[in-house]
Formats: C-alpha cells, structure tokens, sequence
C-alpha cells in the first residue's frame, strides 16, 4: 500500500509550511530516516524525514509552495507496488505560492487562464514569439504575484521563459524581466534629448551662476520599486512582534558597565584555552551574569498568566540569532537551559554550536522553547546602544551595545577604559523599576567582578 507524506507540524505553533528544496527526486528510492525536503516553518528552516523504506512515486507540491499542515505532498510507493501505477491525488486545502499576492493565490491545479491574444499585425512587422509556458490543457503556469508584477511593469508574459516547477513563471522571472529592460532603458538614454526646463530669469548677481550651471536640467530616469516575498519566519515575527507591543506595556531601563575587569580575564583565559580550541566571548560573560543574577531575583525568571504570575523553576536564557539573508533572514532565539548550573565553557560551546545549527540547518523545536528570559546583543555590529522588544511570555531582554574603550573617569582620573552599555525592556505587570534597577546592580557586579562568573 502506498504511503503519503504530508505537511509534518515541525513547530507548536505552525500552521503552514513552504517546502524549499526537495532532496529527492521521482523515482529516487529512500530509506527510513533519510532527508527528504527541506521546509520552512514560522519560526526556522527545518528538515523533513521519511519514515519508511520505499520510492518516491509522485511530488505533489513543488518547491516555493506554502501548504497547510497536513496536506499531502509526496507519495512513496512500498516494495512490490508500480511507482508509476499510482494516482497522484492533488493536494487538499488552500495551498498557496509563498510570495504574498493581492489576488486570493490560484491553486497549482488550475492556473490562471490565458489572457485575450493581442491584436493581429502584418506578417512583415510579426515577430516570433518564444514558446509559452503552458501546462497541459494549454493554459499558462504563472503564479499570482508574478501576473501581478507583469501587469504592474508592462512585461508580456508571453515573452518569458518560467524558471518554477514545470516551466511555471513566478516571481524572480518578472523581476529578472524588469531589472533587464532597466537595463535596456538606461543604455538608450545617452541617445534621447535632454528636456529644457525653462530656468527664471537671474538677477544681475546671479548671472555667473547661471553661466556656470547652465539652463537646461536632465531628466534622470525615476528609481524602480521591487517586492520583497514575506517567508513564514517573517510573517511570524511580524505578528509576534506586534502582538508584544500590543500587549505588553514596555518601559525600559539603562545601566552602563565598566569592562575593564572583564576583558582583561577574558583575555588571559582565551589565551590558556586557545590550545583546546575554546574562545570565549563577551556574550558567553553577559550569558552567566544574567542567569546567576536571575537566580536572586526570581520574578526576573516570571511570566505574566493574566490573573497571576509564573515564577519559572528553571533558569532558561534565550540568546537571539540572526539568520543569513541568502537563507531568508530573521530571527531565532536559541535557549540556553539551566544557563545558572553552566561554566563559562559550557555555555561557548553551547552557544557556538546552537548558533552554528540554526544558520546551517534550523534549529528544533525544543532548541528554540522555554527560554524564560532573553538576551540579544548587536555589540559585534559596533552598535553604541539600542531597546528590544521583550519576547513573550518572557517578562524580560536585555539589549548589549559594544564594549568600547573610551575615555573614562577610574578614581577621580581621566582614563581610558572599556565600557558597555546595556538596556532591560521589561513587563510592567510583573517587574516594577525598583526591581530591575535591584537587579541590573546585581548584574552589573557580576560584569565588573567578573572572577564571580568562575565560581
């Protein structure tokens, strides 16, 4: 009996799901446990098994299509069955391209259907026309947002050659199609008139001016807008995003930390372990010191549950991620568990290797869950300071700027020193300003005594 892979739920919170690549073809024999596509969900790109043995009879959906969890789209034929004997059943749901279209998305079974010819013209000015893209039944294979483009540009369909799933025309075609008649546009320009642009008379003091600049102004061909597709990640973080500030009353404090004591030991000890191979960095500091000083204020380990307040039992820092833009873009927060009970040593590795995961290959489910407090860091960016948006149901997240070296006042004396600034977004439901300014002084200890951190 043939068996039918459908969209797997790879997050608690996803509903839909794009497969970008599929590694197998039709055909192709797999095993168990081998991957066979690659699929983004609403919070990472993950990787999509297959359970039993057997061959790959059909592919339902094509790669760049966002289905529905649960909807079928592959087929594998089991050991004594005719791979090509199998009636590919069309996927059921609303599946849907995964670049966002103005129009409701056309359902990969029926395409939208040809527009009108265009009017006929003498056979001496008729040029021939590439072949078209159609699937059987003779209609074109375009997706929406790609006949939308077109329209919007002036590009004749007609005129492409689709680089989707069966020739299907979709986005990047257009897109490709525009960016070259720019081209063509911008390389005809140098033979059109320049447009006179009648200049107002000059007053007598004005007269060299004119003489300088001349009176005729050149048109400059306008800049053309492009769209972005908006991936499940993105969509995702949208909506959370807004729904945190909606939701949330944020107020933000700001504490500044001396890191003289701190890059120094960071130093010496990244200097004993460089034969091990361990460089330790300033977030692997920041990381301890914000779990420890967490275990002395447990309401900095809370969330807010509407008519009471969850005080969590275990200390899970959250550590954000950003993704390659060749990948999509976006962000993942990767959780650090019992990051309190870890040595400096354990939490690099663990950071290394979690931030390693999710730029390669996604991160897991129970990889990126129950961080109860957040840390994102823009310092190797150089950033001086900046304010996050907390991350429900956390009611906390620390942003770290860079740790510059400054002029700075040690001792009543002009010095130069290193210096880091550090703001806390927080839950005013659950964390009041006496509160976080308790804790950023614990914290700020911890970071200016660092050798605390080695206990």
């Amino acid at each position: 009996m043939s068996i039918t892979l459908t969209m797997p739920r790879l997050s608690d919170t996803m509903e839909q799901g794009t497969i970008i690549r599929w590694n197998v073809k039709e055909g192709e024999e797999v095993a168990s446990g081998a991957i066979v596509a690659d699929i983004e969900t609403d919070k990472a790109t993950m990787e999509m098994q297959a359970y039993d043995d057997g061959v790959i009879a059909k592919i339902l959906v094509g790669e760049g299509t966002q289905v529905p969890v649960g909807t079928p789209i592959a087929m594998i034929a089991e050991e004594g069955e005719d791979p090509g004997s199998l009636e590919a059943s069309a996927p059921t749901g609303p599946a849907t391209s995964a670049e966002p279209a103005a129009d409701p998305p056309a359902a990969e079974a029926a395409p939208a259907p040809i527009p009108p010819p265009p009017p006929p013209v003498p056979p001496s000015t008729a040029a021939p026309r590439p072949t078209e893209p159609v699937a059987e039944g003779g209609r074109m294979r375009v997706s929406p947002v790609a006949r939308r483009l077109a329209e919007e540009h002036g590009i004749e369909l007609r005129s492409l050659v689709g680089s989707g799933p069966g020739g299907r025309i979709i986005k990047r075609d257009v897109l490709a199609a525009v960016e070259t008649a720019g081209a063509n546009l911008e390389g005809a320009s140098g033979d059109v008139a320049p447009v006179a642009i009648p200049v107002p008379s000059a007053s007598p003091g004005d007269q060299s001016l004119a003489a300088t600049t001349g009176s005729t102004v050149h048109a400059v061909p306008s800049l053309e807008s492009t769209e972005v597709a908006v991936s499940g990640m993105r969509q995702t973080i949208a909506r959370r995003l807004v729904e945190s500030k909606a939701t949330i009353p944020h107020y933000q404090v700001k504490m500044r930390f001396s890191m003289d004591a701190l890059m120094e030991l960071r130093s010496s000890l990244n200097e004993k372990l460089a034969a091990e191979g361990v460089k330790l960095s300033v977030n692997d500091f920041i990381v301890r010191a914000c779990a420890l000083s967490m275990a002395e204020h447990p309401m900095f380990n809370a969330s807010w549950a509407g008519d009471r307040i969850l005080v969590h039992g275990r200390v899970n820092v959250g550590v954000a991620i950003s993704l390659p833009e060749e990948r999509g873009g976006g962000l993942v927060v990767a959780s650090i568990r019992d990051a309190h009970l870890k040595s400096l040593r354990m939490i690099s590795a663990e950071s290394k290797h979690l931030a390693i995961k999710a730029r390669d290959k996604g991160l897991a489910t129970e990889e990126m869950s129950d961080s109860t407090f957040t840390i994102s860091n823009l310092g190797m960016f150089g950033v001086d300071d900046f304010t996050a948006i907390i991350n429900p149901p956390n009611s906390a997240i620390l942003a770290c700027g860079a740790a510059i070296e400054q002029p700075v006042v040690r001792d009543h004396q002009l010095a130069v020193g290193w210096e880091m600034a550090a703001t806390l977004s927080l839950d005013h439901r659950v964390i009041d300003g006496a509160m976080a300014a308790r804790y950023l002084k614990t914290l700020k200890g911890m970071i200016e005594e660092p050798m605390r951190l080695l206990a």
